[in-house]
């Protein structure tokens, strides 16, 4: 049976830019969640959120989490969008049925790199610092239930954070197994 990693976090803290990395070494498939959204409902998420509200939102997201966190066709990794732990059902589907790793970082942090993205809707406020320190401490413990490891981002390099991961991973025994690995054929 292939294995899922899931990633968790806020917005900006490298869900997607980590995740695409770390499926590359792993040899797993990438998928982010909120491109999966994208495509099904047919425009950017932030003119869903103008459009038909947050609540309408979390219930596609939450429809999506539960179809790919039971994902078992190929090893995969899993970039969740940002408020996908809101959801209690989101944070038990990702806890039973994958490996959930919480890319943590500070709301300072976060807001230095976002503070010129125009595509993230929660932030499209007048004070896009405030607004991530309220999701921080809103979102930190419930990342926290959700997680079984948490890895800082801080300063480290995207490669840096993908082998503080994988190493994680493997200490764990919870590295994906690829799909055309055969356990009983031995070494070679």
């Amino acid at each position: 049976m292939a294995s899922v990693v899931s990633l968790v976090g806020l917005p900006g803290g490298g869900k997607t830019t980590v995740g695409r990395q770390l499926a590359r070494r792993l040899g797993a498939r990438f998928l982010d969640a909120d491109h999966v959204l994208e495509e099904r409902i047919g425009m950017p998420i932030r003119a869903f959120f103008e459009q038909h509200g947050e609540p309408a939102f979390r219930d596609l997201e939450e429809r999506v989490i539960d179809e790919l966190s039971a994902y078992r066709d190929e090893p995969l990794v899993l970039a969740t969008g940002g408020g996908a732990v809101l959801r209690e059902a989101n944070r038990a589907h990702l806890k039973d049925r994958t490996t959930v790793v919480y890319l943590r970082s500070s709301p300072e942090e976060l807001f230095r790199r976002l503070r010129h993205d125009t595509q993230r809707p929660l932030l499209q406020v007048a004070d896009p610092l405030a607004r991530l320190r309220d999701l921080h401490a809103q979102r930190h413990p419930l990342y926290e239930e959700t997680a079984h490891f948490c890895v800082d981002t801080g300063r480290p390099s995207v490669s840096t954070l993908v082998g503080m991961i994988v190493s994680q991973l493997e200490l764990a025994g919870k590295l994906p197994v690829p799909t055309s690995h055969n356990p009983q054929s031995g070494p070679r």
